[in-house]
Parts: C-alpha cells; structure tokens; sequence
C-alpha cells in the first residue's frame, strides 16, 4: 500500500511513519513544521519506502501517482501549540481537512481523521463513550481546537455519505512516549522537564483532574487497527486507567528520587477538562484492541528519552 500521512513530522505522526513502513507500506510523510520536526523522522530517510514532502495541508496537496490510504493528523495539538497557533489550528481542522478528503476521493483512497478526546469537552458523562456529545465552548481559549476537530469530524461524514468515501475517524485521548516536545505544555512532559531540570512540578488547581495516559506504540496499533476496519463511525483509542494530575505528579517525583523537587499550586485553565477516561469497549469488540503498556513501563521509557534530549 502506499500512504500518505499529514503532520508525518510530529510525535504521533512519526510513529505511525514507523509502523506503516514495518507493515510493508510506501509512507509520504507530508508536514510544515509547524509544530512537527525532522528530527523525528530523519532516521526513515534511508528507508527506501521513505519520502517526506513540506506542505502546509491547508493547501491543496497533489500527488502523483496511486495513494491507498491517507492518515490526517496535521494539526497543532497540545494547548500551549493550539493558543498560539489559533487560526492555523481552526485552518487545518476545516481547510486542511477538506483537502485531505479531496485527495482521498481523487484516488479512491481510505482516509482516517485524527480526532480527540476534546470533542467531549468537560464531560458531564464518565466515562466518555462515543455517542456523547460534549459539553465543549466554542468561544473559549480551547474552542479553536476543540471546534476545528468537532467541524472536521463533521466534514468526514458528510464525504462518507454523499461520495462514499470510505473513512475511519479516531478520538484519540491523552498519549505519551519519545518523540514528545518537554515545552509542548502538556501536563507529563512538563512534569518531566521540569524534574530534570531540578525545578518544582506545576499543578493546577488542586490537581485533582484526571487524565488516562495511553503509551504511543499501543495508540499506533489501534490506529493500524481502525484503518483496516469496516467501521466509519467514532472510535475512542486510549488507555481507561485513570489517575489524578497530583497522583501523576507524585508518580514523577518518585521516579528521582534525587531529586530536589516539590509540588506547587496555580491557578486552573479556563475550561481545562476536569475528568478524561476513555470508553474503549468498541475498540475492544470491534478491533481487538486494549492497551498493553502499563504507566510503570512507559513512564520509564518515556522519563529515558528526556534525559537524553534535555
């Protein structure tokens, strides 16, 4: 199969670069580095599967010859990325999206969409399965990604049903492993930075929040998974082990125990989702799919992989 994975450079799209080549698949890695970074892919450049194209998807992207499968994550995707990055973030969810499903109808390819678990917003059911609809704001700080995935998911379906286009969308929850960015804002790479770093870990609020931390290979195989499913509704891929912000914290502190650092308090975000557990019954039923990487094992990992670009 030959595939064309967008944001290709980032930390989920690198990854699926790997897996998709593993499998046998001529990968084009298309990303404007934006957010995403050759480093994370210059290790592919000798695979002679390998071709990487700089390309913001917000643009028409033409490719010669056959595409079987399009994998869609360009996107920013982490807080501190998408406050920054708004428009571009609403851009890549609408326009980029479009795009996408237009490459996807020329050359009668499956496209798979990268949504989020933010399309839940703050939950008011828990945990969250895929016929909930959210509680999101859309004028909010958050709303230039929470609405950039909700319209996207939107556009997907209306491309399943009028043209047939044959889609897969995932709703991807809170993922970690190497490869992610210590300064991307998200609460476990900051925990880390900031250990490393000899400095004290921010929570906020009371850090009674919680997160379900799902390590990245075991998020690729459930990607790999939904693609070559039948299924084109919704499917949440995540780990549904759940555990507060200030029990993740103290998890961190105790992974050093050298260290120096303690705990400090500030204020919570604007609508900072208040709990995130994934429903995963579907991709238990419908792809075989449960996590398989405990917190233990892929914190370890993940804590291996800072130390040595910090």
């Amino acid at each position: 199969m030959r595939t064309v994975i967008t944001g290709g450079a980032g930390f989920v799209g690198s990854h699926l670069c790997e897996r998709f080549l593993a499998e046998g698949h001529e990968v084009i890695a298309v990303d404007n580095l934006l957010t995403g970074h050759l480093r994370n892919i210059e290790h592919l450049g000798a695979n002679p599967g390998f071709a990487f194209r700089k390309h913001n998807i917000s643009e028409p992207l033409l490719i010669d010859g056959p595409v079987d499968a399009i994998l869609h994550f360009a996107s920013p995707a982490s807080p501190a990325d998408y406050l920054a990055h708004p428009i571009a973030t609403l851009k890549v969810g609408s326009l980029g999206t479009h795009n996408a499903l237009g490459l996807a109808k020329a050359k009668n390819a499956r496209l798979l969409m990268a949504s989020t678990s933010e399309i839940y917003g703050d939950p008011e059911v828990h945990p969250q399965r895929e016929d909930y609809w959210g509680n999101v704001n859309p004028i909010g700080p958050r709303g230039c990604y929470d609405e950039a995935k909700r319209f996207a998911e939107a556009i997907v379906m209306a491309y399943h049903r009028y043209h047939k286009v044959p889609t897969r969308i995932v709703r991807i929850f809170n993922t970690y492993g190497p490869r992610m960015r210590l300064n991307d804002g998200r609460v476990l790479p900051a925990f880390m930075g900031q250990i490393l770093r000899g400095e004290d870990l921010t929570v906020f609020g009371q850090g009674e929040q919680t997160r379900s931390f799902c390590y990245v290979t075991d998020l690729v195989d459930g990607i790999y998974r939904l693609l070559l499913s039948d299924y084109s509704d919704p499917v949440n891929i995540g780990n549904p082990s759940e555990i507060t912000v200030l029990e993740l914290a103290n998890e961190i502190l105790q992974m050093v125990p050298e260290s120096k650092s303690r705990i400090i308090y500030e204020p919570l975000p604007q609508d900072d989702p208040k709990r995130r557990k994934p429903d995963i019954t579907k991709a238990r039923t419908l792809l075989g799919w449960e996590p398989k990487i405990d917190r233990a094992e892929g914190l370890a990992k993940t804590l291996e992989y800072f130390r040595t670009v910090l």
